[in-house]
């Protein structure tokens, strides 16, 4: 009878932990945004940039380009340079290339992060992939341009940005296409 009674209470600590674990999962991201704040970790880029700038052909700083997949990521991803220098105030472009290996389409979004921390607001993307998702069918290969404006306003200290991406395949979040008469719509299989 109390082996009973202790394998009840056993198993309602394991519902409790699963119920907590599950609440923690859905809290990672605000956690995780309040964390990057406080500690000044993973600088988030200034965003989309809709202004002008005067460039400054006095000044150089090097920009460092990193790409990463996400753990279960299968897509080659790269940058054509490591690294380039550039002039504040002037537009940029870099190439990043994708490929999808893999023998079904699949959805991926690109996820930027900027150090040091404390310049990631003086980076301004234009125009980024990382702005919507990217779907590649098997096999297909596609070059996606980063163009960007380090601010005029930079601190004079930082002469060296890393802009990193970190490509994270979101297929399965995807809704399903829908079928017409039990077929899938053509361009979409």
């Amino acid at each position: 009878m109390s082996e009973t009674i202790s394998i009840k209470r056993l198993v309602k600590r394991l519902l409790m932990l699963a119920v907590v674990m599950f609440a923690f999962g859905f809290a990672l991201v605000p956690l995780y945004d309040v964390m990057c704040k406080a500690f000044g970790i993973n600088g988030k880029t200034g965003g989309q940039y809709e202004g002008s700038q005067v460039t400054d052909p006095t000044r150089k700083v090097r920009v460092q380009f990193l790409s990463t997949n996400n753990i279960d990521m299968v897509w080659d991803f790269y940058s054509k340079a490591d690294e380039i220098d550039v002039h504040p105030g002037a537009v940029n472009e870099m190439i990043f290339v994708a490929h999808n290996p893999s023998d079904h389409p699949m959805t991926a979004q690109a996820i930027p992060s900027i150090s040091p921390a404390e310049a990631a607001a003086y980076f301004h993307k234009t125009e980024c992939f990382c702005f919507s998702q990217q779907v590649l069918q098997p096999g297909e290969r596609i070059e996606m341009p980063v163009r960007f404006i380090v601010d005029r306003d930079l601190p004079a200290d930082v002469k060296h940005l890393t802009l990193a991406y970190t490509l994270f395949d979101i297929t399965a979040r995807q809704p399903p296409v829908a079928s017409i008469n039990g077929q899938v719509p053509k361009g979409e299989q």
